[in-house]
């Protein structure tokens, strides 16, 4: 296993980094995140979480590797593979389930009170253009 890098403003690093088997990894205490919520979790085939809410947060849902079936309110349900978003409110019940073959991974973000608009900006003398890498 390796381990997290962290410099001036950053942090690096894998999931491997972050543990093995099944469970959560928490990217935001390894990473030093603040501004919101993220984990990663591995579900083995046939497993499912439990159901549960927030009261405040709102979450996107990112499926790295697997099948996840999303089952929201008890009534709706989706499939994603690799690739496959879900946005859900706070208050919406939902469970995720491993429908898949083999260990699926997801990372999670949570987070409230919105966003904060486009503030990136480019260094002063530079422009913002994407450019063939050196050699």
């Amino acid at each position: 296993m390796s381990d997290i890098t962290t410099g001036n403003g950053y942090a690096v690093g894998t999931l491997d980094d972050l543990g093995d088997g099944p469970g959560f990894r928490k990217i935001r205490p390894a990473l030093g995140v603040t501004a919101f919520g993220i984990n990663a979790v591995v579900i083995p085939p046939g497993i499912e979480s439990g159901r549960h809410f927030h009261d405040e947060q709102e979450e996107l849902y990112f499926v790295h590797r697997g099948q996840l079936e999303f089952v929201f309110n008890d009534e709706e349900r989706f499939t994603l593979g690799p690739g496959g978003l879900a946005r859900v409110d706070a208050h919406t019940v939902r469970q995720l389930r491993n429908v898949g073959d083999e260990d699926a991974v997801y990372v999670c973000v949570g987070a409230k009170d919105g966003y904060v608009g486009r503030d990136g900006r480019v260094p002063e003398g530079e422009e913002n253009r994407a450019r063939p890498i050196a050699s």
